[in-house]
């Protein structure tokens, strides 16, 4: 009964070490790239693109373009 029992935690160890070896295999089959091309993408993203909250690398942007403009008042709703 001793041995059986021995054999199935070698069994389980096995299983666990298998299924672990599946995963590192996937997680080496996932694209990567190197710093330098990431870097160069973000650098190329915040040059392109327009940030409203930047105003003074991009100018002050129309208030209808400007999605952090506050609302006009007219269109609020007041209780009392």
């Amino acid at each position: 009964m001793n041995a059986r029992r021995t054999q199935n935690l070698s069994e389980a160890k096995l299983n666990r070490l298998l299924e672990y070896n599946q995963r590192l295999r996937e997680l080496l089959d996932i694209p990567r790239t190197t710093v330098s091309e990431s870097s160069t993408r973000v650098m190329d993203f915040c040059k392109n693109t327009h940030d409203p909250l930047v105003p003074s690398v991009w100018g002050h942007s129309n208030k209808k373009e400007d999605p952090f403009h506050p609302a006009s008042r007219n269109k609020c709703c007041n209780i009392m």
